[in-house]
């Protein structure tokens, strides 16, 4: 698949470099928290908006995984960038790991934070509904995100997720997605795949938290290693940026 130079912007000059994609209700401003403690002499970082989020909103696409991982290698030659690593975000964890199996040879690491595996995540009927439904309903949006952090938010906060994620995201792309990061499964192709991950989680996620990591990735990866975030949920780039950013930078520069 060949991909398209999609809207990013670049954070930091310094050699440890990553390609950074975002989560299924947020484009890449809602890594504006992580970025104000992100030491840019250490990294380079650029952050990329998936094809009907934020600055690419217009942008028409399939709306998969595949055309993420496309993407984001679009971006990553845009810059000249031979290697790096990526830092995925739940879905864009999922996407991450495309862009190995697409680039080996230039995808170093990765940082998953609360990240989807490859064998994608199971819903049942009624969260099935509830998940599918939030492309059109903001209630249902809001009933997520506060299930994901564990209810401890209070209703500005958790208004002021949920207009992001409607406003700077396209209700049709927001919608297909969910069935290429939920319902498609590639495990057997990254299964012992030698790469260096780190695992970021919130202790607060009930969905995407150390468990669903030891039954996924910490089995396929044998080089990943999982770091749990005390004070955070699945939005651990806005509930703890500050511990998240420690956690990458050390990883990156080790």
């Amino acid at each position: 698949m060949t991909g398209q130079v999609l809207p990013y912007d670049v954070h930091g000059e310094g050699p440890g470099r990553a390609l950074v994609l975002h989560n299924w209700f947020g484009d890449r401003t809602s890594f504006s928290p992580l970025r104000a403690h992100l030491d840019g002499s250490v990294g380079t970082y650029a952050f990329v908006d998936c094809r009907g989020y934020g600055d690419a909103l217009d942008h028409a696409g399939a709306y998969t995984m595949e055309e993420v991982a496309a993407d984001a290698l679009a971006v990553a030659d845009d810059l000249g960038w031979d290697s790096f690593s990526v830092i995925g975000h739940s879905m864009g964890g999922k996407a991450a790991q495309l862009m190995l199996l697409d680039a080996p040879d230039r995808v170093r690491s990765i940082v998953g934070i609360s990240p989807v595996s490859a064998a994608g995540f199971p819903l049942d009927g009624e969260t099935w509904e509830l998940f599918a439904g939030a492309a059109d309903e903001p209630a249902s949006r809001r009933a997520i995100i506060d299930n994901t952090t564990g209810g401890r938010y209070d209703d500005a906060w958790l208004s002021a997720l949920v207009d992001r994620s409607v406003t700077r995201s396209s209700a049709t792309a927001f919608r297909a997605y969910l069935d290429s990061w939920s319902r498609t499964d590639f495990h057997e192709r990254v299964r012992d795949n030698p790469t260096p991950v780190l695992l970021v989680v919130g202790a607060h996620d009930p969905a995407l938290g150390t468990e669903a990591m030891e039954a996924t990735w910490l089995r396929w990866y044998p080089n990943a290693r999982l770091e749990v975030l005390k004070d955070a949920g699945h939005y651990a780039p806005e509930e703890t940026p500050q511990a998240l950013a420690e956690a990458i930078e050390a990883f990156l520069g080790a």
